[in-house]
């Protein structure tokens, strides 16, 4: 289970979800703005900025093509 947790006009974020959409991965998005109660989650993890993408896995911030591709196989 891959989750994208974003925010509302946030260009990273819009960039994470197509890469993820183009190759037919699934996932959850959690949107900060829409679902405050994850902004704590995300700070106990030590996150300061979204998008952040997390699987059992791995968990890592930022727009990354070279993890999100690892997701993709």
């Amino acid at each position: 289970m891959v989750k994208v947790f974003s925010k509302n006009n946030c260009m990273q974020c819009k960039m994470v979800k197509r890469f993820l959409d183009e190759r037919g991965v699934a996932f959850v998005e959690h949107n900060i703005d829409e679902e405050p109660e994850y902004i704590n989650y995300l700070k106990e993890k030590g996150f300061q900025a979204v998008p952040v993408v997390e699987t059992k896995e791995t968990t890592f911030s930022g727009f990354r093509p070279d993890q999100l591709k690892a997701l993709s196989v």
